[in-house]
């Protein structure tokens, strides 16, 4: 039984987007330029299967040589226009609606700094109206899917009948440093590119609109442990750094805030029929199975997004809602609980109702 029976937004409508180029895991080692048996193998065994990613022309050798920050700093912006306008436009086609009907955009990315924000790129480039209200979330890593989720909601919430629009676009490849370090092969045996737009309104006359109520969410911010996940300045460029401890931190405290969630609803963990998990990598997926006691089938669509797209960073946990959308397996009354992880360190979890 959930706390209150209030009429909740309610998600009526999701697209999204990649590159058209996409890479075999084994072939980016060897664009990379990584001879060492130990690198090569983390790129062979970390579950995923291929990526889409923005990756310069190699050369005659077959690598790829290391961007400048001028070039990265482009692709962010060609990077995000591109894969957002067709997020976007898959998103709003499932209403047969225009950007000229949205009251509200909020950007998501952690891949690169803009300013004017990346919200001002995309609402000159897609025609949004001049007062649609906006805001950037930036910085927030792999999380802040689930915080840009909170801010579209709160705002539906407060205006009835307006709609808003969730874009989350992360271009990791416009963060990539190349050198031979273990802890650089690490990140880039692991990030892709990808974009997702998510619709909410708390309207109910969308033909089509089977999408669950957003109901609520909690938080756990572990800052004993803020560095364990952060960018690096190295040569003027942005250089992500993954603690090897992150899977244990997660798992040690993924419990916390889901059990808040839960409790503050009036529901057990049995009382769940969905889980949407950010496809952090094998090890944080395997941990947060072991902490909080669910099973591989829980789980199906986090794998197969990291298998076929790596981590995405914050947009992951929406093509894992994706491939549940399209099962079709939802009914009325179920409820689902989103997670993802991130820099802080950060747990974020969300409370859905179809």
């Amino acid at each position: 039984m959930l706390a209150n029976s209030a009429p909740y937004p309610r998600v009526i409508g999701l697209g999204t987007a990649n590159p058209n180029t996409c890479y075999d895991q084994t072939i980016i080692a060897d664009m990379f330029g990584h001879k060492q048996a130990r690198i090569k193998k983390l790129f062979e065994n970390s579950h995923i299967r291929k990526r889409f990613l923005y990756l310069p022309e190699p050369d005659e050798d077959g690598l790829i040589q290391q961007e400048d920050s001028a070039a990265l700093q482009k692709k962010h912006l060609s990077g995000s226009l591109e894969m957002g306008a067709a997020a976007i436009d898959k998103c709003l086609r499932e209403q047969n609606l225009t950007t000229r009907d949205i009251d509200y955009l909020a950007c998501v990315t952690s891949t690169g700094f803009l300013c004017p924000g990346l919200s001002a790129h995309i609402a000159k480039a897609l025609g949004f109206r001049p007062d649609v209200r906006r805001t950037d979330i930036l910085g927030m890593g792999c999380s802040a899917g689930v915080n840009g989720l909170q801010v579209v909601t709160d705002y539906v919430r407060t205006n009835p009948g307006k709609k808003a629009l969730l874009l989350a676009i992360e271009v990791c490849s416009s963060a990539y440093y190349v050198d031979s370090s273990m802890e650089t092969a690490v990140v880039n045996s692991l990030f892709g590119d990808g974009s997702a737009a998510l619709l909410i309104s708390s309207a109910d006359e969308y033909s089509g609109a089977n999408g669950p109520m957003v109901v609520d969410f909690e938080s756990e911010t572990i800052t004993e442990n803020i560095d364990a996940l952060r960018y690096n300045l190295v040569n003027g460029m942005l250089s992500f750094y993954l603690d090897k401890d992150i899977p244990y931190v997660i798992g040690a405290n993924i419990h916390k805030p889901i059990s808040r969630l839960l409790e503050r609803n009036n529901l057990k963990l049995r009382n769940i029929d969905h889980w949407i998990i950010h496809s952090g990598g094998k090890k944080v997926i395997d941990s947060i199975k072991y902490n909080i006691d669910i099973s591989n089938h829980d789980v199906r669509h986090t794998l197969s997004v990291l298998q076929d797209y790596g981590n995405m960073s914050s947009c992951s946990f929406l093509f894992s809602y994706d491939k549940l959308r399209k099962e079709n397996v939802a009914k009325k009354g179920d409820i689902g609980v989103v997670v993802a992880m991130g820099p802080g360190v950060a747990i974020e979890t969300a409370l859905l109702r179809w």
